[in-house]
């Protein structure tokens, strides 16, 4: 039961990161201002990054949950 939960979980997450990834493709090719997809998404992500790094030993964990959480997905 709990590894179905998990299964289900990790293809949420793999979906949502294709999300962002197509995302970021389309921005890149059709501008920030296309009308299907939004806001600003580069923007958003640089500005996040920008307030990790801005946070100091929080931002360092956080990433690190982070990229943790995206090995444990990939395998």
């Amino acid at each position: 039961m709990i590894s179905k939960i998990k299964q289900i979980l990790r293809e949420i997450i793999d979906f949502g990161l294709l999300l962002i990834a197509i995302a970021i493709i389309l921005e890149v090719l059709f501008g920030p201002s296309s009308p299907f997809l939004g806001k600003n998404i580069t923007g958003n992500i640089v500005d996040l990054v920008n307030r990790l790094g801005s946070e100091g030993v929080v931002g360092i964990i956080s990433v690190a949950i982070v990229i943790y959480l995206w090995n444990r997905v990939k395998k």
